[in-house]
């Protein structure tokens, strides 16, 4: 919401992956880092086969920073160590999925992010009670197909609510 205007989470989309008595984890799709993907390639020593070096790396959220995450949709292979989120999006933590990428053998449609977002046991769900948060389906076309600065935009939209027009300030009637 407009409300948090600091941080990471300012402004931010947190795809949820995975949500449960524990607490949850998702992944930012909307902020990203000031890293190609193609660095991520040269500092893991892979040679990829085409140009990554506008591709951005997504801050994927404030924990665990210095480990990657690829959410990606729509892929028969498997790889070491994925989640399935939905029947359609999975999200890989292994390396194996970074060098087919990079091989142009891995899933087309991709979001390579550092860190993750991770709420303890009822969290989200007091974050989402006081009203810090909207709430809306996931849409694959969103995070896959629509360039990062206008994904709030169109997850909004969705909603038929434009941020702009969203006050900071909350009204009890």
């Amino acid at each position: 919401m407009p409300g948090l205007t600091e941080g990471i989470f300012s402004q931010s989309i947190t795809y949820i992956c995975e949500h449960g008595e524990s607490g949850a984890m998702g992944i930012i799709i909307n902020q990203p880092l000031d890293l190609s993907v193609a660095e991520i390639f040269e500092h893991l020593e892979i040679t990829p086969r085409g140009d990554f070096s506008t591709t951005p790396v997504m801050a994927g959220g404030p924990v665990q920073i210095d480990h990657g995450f690829v959410l990606h949709r729509r892929c028969s292979a498997t790889w070491e160590a994925s989640l399935k989120v939905t029947g359609e999006i999975t999200l890989t933590t292994s390396c194996d999925i970074l060098r087919a990428i990079a091989n142009g053998e891995g899933p087309p449609e991709h979001l390579i992010a550092l860190g993750y977002a991770g709420w303890t046991a009822g969290q989200l769900e007091q974050e989402l009670a006081d009203n810090s948060w909207l709430s809306l389906p996931a849409d694959s076309d969103i995070i896959f197909n629509t360039a990062p600065e206008l994904r709030l935009g169109a997850a909004a939209a969705l909603l038929g609510i434009d941020m702009n027009l969203i006050s900071c300030e909350a009204g009890h009637a």
